[in-house]
């Protein structure tokens, strides 16, 4: 299993808590080791505008976060390209699913997911994609972009009840048939986070789900991160997910 990084993600690019001290490290230190890391490059301006106006990519860089977010999308792009072989965890930020086309919130200035779906869209290497967002926030940017596009599909997990929340996911993967799999992976749902509903080994579950969907229809997956917030738990949820994906 490849992780997509790049030291520059240790930047502390704003004081908001995506961009917290030591948030990647808190992951890093966690699963470095265990698997091999690969660097990514900024996504392309052209794979950006396929996603984002030109009026909003302007604002990103007047900002100051262009670099940063370019990066993250870049990661993103390359980890949708490795889940198609397969699974993939692009280690990145600033997340993304609060980005929209032409605005953005929540910590997000691109749109990760979109951007890296787009890509596989634009050079045929997918017909149709979903998309499982387990952060804690709803992802309206992603759901804004793809509302007028037929190709993508998107879960947002909402319950306050662990065991239906895992039952939703396994429920939504089964009804699927998509060429790739793409799961927002927010770990402030854990229930030493902001949401206070998740254990550790849910995030493994889900994974696992993710795995044998993957497995038992022929579909690419990969994770790209989100939110978490919970620098002493937060590597240990990565890493749950990690193991579930790998189908352990």
């Amino acid at each position: 299993m490849k992780i997509i990084f790049h030291h520059d993600f240790h930047q502390v690019y704003t004081s908001d808590p995506a961009a917290a001290p030591g948030r990647m490290q808190s992951i890093s230190n966690v699963i470095s080791g265990d698997y091999e890391f690969l660097e990514p490059t900024p996504a392309k301006e052209e794979d950006i505008a396929a996603i984002h106006t030109l009026s909003h990519i302007d604002y990103v860089k007047r900002i100051g976060l262009y670099d940063i977010s370019s990066l993250a999308a870049g990661g993103a792009i390359q980890a949708a390209f490795v889940g198609l072989k397969e699974p993939c965890f692009a280690m990145i930020r600033p997340p993304g699913h609060h980005a929209s086309a032409d605005r953005s919130w929540g910590f997000c200035y691109l749109n990760n997911m979109a951007i890296a779906l787009e890509k596989l869209k634009r050079e045929k290497a997918i017909n149709r994609a979903f998309v499982l967002d387990i952060d804690l926030h709803f992802g309206d940017g992603t759901v804004n972009i793809f509302k007028k596009k037929d190709y993508v599909s998107i879960f947002n997990v909402s319950s306050n009840n662990r065991d239906s929340y895992l039952r939703t996911i396994a429920k939504e993967l089964g009804e699927q048939q998509s060429d790739i799999i793409g799961i927002s992976a927010g770990f402030d749902n854990h229930k030493d986070d902001w949401g206070g509903l998740l254990e550790t080994q849910d995030y493994t579950a889900i994974g696992k789900m993710v795995s044998e969907t993957c497995e038992s229809k022929g579909c690419g997956y990969f994770a790209i991160l989100e939110g978490g917030y919970n620098h002493q738990v937060l590597g240990y949820n990565a890493q749950a997910l990690l193991i579930g994906m790998e189908g352990k």
